[in-house]
């Protein structure tokens, strides 16, 4: 007798004759302006409106109601600090550094914002 054959195994994997496309980075879709690409710019600028409109606000309606606060309630129009009413302390020597704060506060979080992007389109 002869001995048995010893049994042939497959292994199969990948066709290596299909060329498969690269998968499309997602600044290809933002430069083509396709829906992926609107969706991702769309976002970006939504963050931004949002981000300015905080800052507009945090500026806005503290210098609006200041003066309603001071014109409309006399007991606070008459404090003072010092020699100068509290109004003009306020509104004269304290608003710019509150102003250069949020302008800071706002470069800061524009740019995470756009960090936060980069790394999304680019897959990080």
């Amino acid at each position: 007798m002869s001995a048995p054959k010893p049994r042939r195994e497959v292994i199969t994997g990948p066709r290596r004759d299909v060329r498969r496309r690269p998968p499309r980075p997602v600044t290809d879709e933002i430069d083509d302006q396709t829906g992926v690409g609107r969706i991702y710019l769309r976002s970006l600028i939504r963050t931004q409106l949002r981000l300015g409109l905080a800052t507009v606000a945090l500026v806005v309606v503290p210098l609006v109601a200041m003066p309603l606060l001071f014109g409309l309630w006399a007991p606070v129009r008459e404090l003072q600090v010092g020699p100068m009413p509290l109004w003009w302390f306020l509104l004269g020597i304290l608003v710019y550094p509150a102003i250069l704060g949020v302008g800071w506060w706002y470069v800061r979080q524009a740019d995470r914002n756009e960090a936060q992007f980069t790394d999304l389109v680019e897959g990080r």
